[in-house]
């Protein structure tokens, strides 16, 4: 197998787990009697479409920010092959963390179509792991790898909420 063969599956690997394995398990294991295909009042509208839009942003955030992992680097988007360098450019100049807040987004938006409360169930475990998860252990991991590089950067782009403007690579 390649290496640029490779580090694409591996870049791929959690987010097709977590986005379609995880979710398609919660709905057949325990959502598979509350099945509501069929019902067509005005809220079931509006959560198809917010569930639609939902899957299509996450899936637009997870496309647009797998490919700097993979371009000019060895490593991956995964915590056991990390990139060699910091990647504060595209999406990244906006948020932290566009990767994990399209994975949010899609699975929430499953959610709301499949009419899952398993599935939205577990998009809450999910946050509740990450609010301790990021800050905890792969900010400190970016902190210890990258320095002050990190720490800067760290200062002037949101964890969560994006930038309404892009960070400049010279802003302290």
């Amino acid at each position: 197998m390649s290496n640029s063969f490779r580090r694409v599956l591996i870049s791929l690997l959690l987010p097709i787990v977590f986005l379609i394995g995880f979710p398609l398990a919660a709905f057949l294991f325990n959502d598979t009697q509350n099945i509501v295909w069929f019902q067509t009042g005005p809220q079931d509208q509006i959560a198809t479409i917010f569930g639609i839009f939902l899957i299509v942003s996450g899936l637009g955030l997870l496309l647009a920010t797998i490919p700097f992992f993979l371009q000019g680097s060895e490593g991956t988007n995964m915590p056991w092959d990390p990139a060699p360098k910091l990647i504060v450019k595209g999406i990244y100049r906006y948020v932290r963390n566009p990767m994990h807040i399209g994975v949010f987004s899609f699975m929430i938006g499953e959610g709301l179509i499949l009419r899952s409360i398993s599935i939205l169930g577990f998009v809450t475990f999910a946050v509740f792991m990450h609010l301790f998860y990021i800050p905890f252990s792969e900010e400190r991991g970016l902190e210890e790898r990258f320095g002050e590089e990190y720490l800067i950067y760290k200062q002037n782009v949101p964890r969560w909420i994006p930038r309404l403007t892009p960070r400049n690579p010279g802003d302290r």
